[in-house]
């Protein structure tokens, strides 16, 4: 039901899994993006109803190449499969419903219930796995308060064991674009957004009228594939930050991908500037020598 969190699935899951990808396929053809992506994921939704094994225990004896073998199953498929398998949700098709809320994600993480995901997500600033375990090993990173060791050490594990099997090998990490490429993805949802040429999606989250009010874009740079959006999560609603915030989820050709969060600075040197939360140095060299050139 809207508002609700997604269910964990259960050990036969892949039904759930291909009705998941279908409507991810539903999704990207109203919101206008590339035909061959809709139809990768309306194939891989066929293979995987169509396997006599559970994709569950695929994923626990080979891992994520062992999805990747699956017909019609790239990498990147094999990697958001694997995320469904492992926490019971799937990011993407949250965030292309508009329907993403950070801790609810990090709630599959074993020993940490609402309260703690919301505090990790709102104290830390991060929005996925992968930015919460750098956040968590980072000496920098003040702890929570009343946040001792062994608890830290608790999750750590628990995050650890979720992100081995998610990814396809051990430590793997995830190329980005650069943040000139970020920023002008930003520039161009922002622009289209303000001029009315976006599609629209009636967030499920936060949006008691259920009006089609959140502009969505899917846009191609060279190799990377990004769809961006006004952030719908409850810390931007109460910070009022909702169309200052712009999440941009980019991945490869068959490749898994990730996200970065796109804001106005309010601070120190980069004040008034866009920058990629997570990445201000590069921003700050990018910016610099914007103003030089």
């Amino acid at each position: 039901m809207a508002g609700q969190a997604e269910r964990p699935l259960t050990r036969s899951a892949n039904a759930s899994i291909a009705g998941r990808l279908r409507e991810a396929a539903d999704l990207l053809a109203a919101q206008q993006d590339n035909p061959f992506r809709i139809g990768a994921y309306r194939q891989a939704a066929d293979s995987v109803a169509a396997l006599d094994r559970d994709v569950g225990d695929i994923l626990g004896e080979g891992g994520v190449e062992a999805l990747d073998r699956i017909p019609h199953v790239g990498r990147g498929i094999a990697a958001a499969i694997a995320e469904m398998a492992a926490t019971g949700q799937w990011s993407y098709l949250q965030r292309l419903r508009g329907a993403a809320e950070p801790q609810e994600l990090f709630q599959a993480i074993p020993g940490v219930g609402p309260g703690l995901a919301k505090r990790l997500h709102e104290e830390l600033g991060v929005e996925t796995l992968e930015q919460l375990e750098t956040a968590l090993a980072d000496s920098k990173t003040a702890p929570l308060k009343g946040f001792g060791r062994r608890r830290l050490a608790m999750i750590q594990s628990g995050l650890d064991h979720i992100l081995t099997r998610i990814r396809p090998a051990r430590g793997a990490q995830i190329e980005e674009p650069g943040v000139d490429v970020l920023l002008d993805v930003d520039r161009e949802y922002r622009e289209k957004s303000e001029s009315g040429l976006l599609p629209r999606i009636a967030p499920k989250r936060h949006n008691p009228k259920a009006e089609a009010w959140l502009p969505v874009l899917h846009t191609i740079r060279g190799k990377w594939h990004f769809t961006a959006l006004h952030s719908n999560t409850a810390r931007a609603h109460d910070l009022g930050k909702v169309l200052d915030w712009v999440v941009v989820y980019f991945h490869e050709d068959d490749r898994a991908g990730a996200q970065r969060t796109v804001v106005t600075e309010t601070r120190g040197p980069l004040l008034g500037k866009r920058v990629v939360r997570g990445r201000e140095e590069e921003c700050m060299t990018f910016h610099e020598t914007a103003k030089a050139g």
